[in-house]
């Protein structure tokens, strides 16, 4: 049960990271500093003050720029490397001591999960900044901020059902990647000439 406990917890804290890394670093900081629930020691690594505090005011500079049309596929294009990262790192912190090739393994799982949300939410962004109305933007920054704070409360006290979530979740990102694309495709194609 622990290692399902265990991977439940990586897999959705991984997966959140590709949305919203800041925020999913605060949760895990918190949640180890107020002992929301009973973590194993390695999630002491995030009861720090100034991980927690930086990761708080970054989340706030997130808030703010994921609300404001192309600002935020800015800040989406700066984080295409910095979300998957993230998701590989919390993985292996969350693992504890392991052999190298676990811990290897772990960190494919984490950077792939929080790039698979990652480039998810990019895409979708942008698709949504080519809309001409500007409320698009906020309806999906609020729900993927709910989202994150949702799959982190889940993946601290339900870990295996934060497990079946981002399955179900990967399974939907899967099957709607060709639709973003071909919306992608469609928004920037190059106007064919007339004659």
């Amino acid at each position: 049960m622990d290692t399902l406990t265990s991977l439940g917890r990586t897999m959705g804290f991984s997966f959140a990271a590709g949305i919203n890394l800041y925020a999913t670093v605060a949760i895990l900081g918190l949640a180890s500093r107020y002992g929301w629930v009973a973590l194993p020691p390695q999630y002491q690594v995030f009861d720090n003050n100034w991980i927690i505090g930086a990761a708080l005011a970054l989340y706030v500079v997130e808030f703010i720029a994921d609300k404001i049309p192309w600002i935020d596929s800015v800040w989406d294009a700066v984080h295409t490397v910095i979300r998957p990262i993230g998701g590989a790192l919390i993985a292996v912190a969350t693992l504890g001591e392991q052999s190298r090739g676990t811990e290897t393994l772990v960190a494919l799982l984490g950077g792939g999960l929080a790039a698979s949300t990652h480039f998810t939410k990019a895409g979708t962004r942008v698709v949504a900044n080519a809309s001409p109305e500007p409320f698009t933007n906020w309806i999906l920054s609020i729900g993927e901020d709910a989202f994150v704070v949702g799959l982190g409360v889940l993946a601290l006290k339900y870990p295996a059902a934060a497990a079946i979530v981002v399955i179900v979740c990967v399974a939907l990102i899967v099957s709607f990647a060709a639709w973003i694309v071909k919306m992608l495709r469609r928004r920037f194609a190059a106007p064919s000439p007339q004659l």
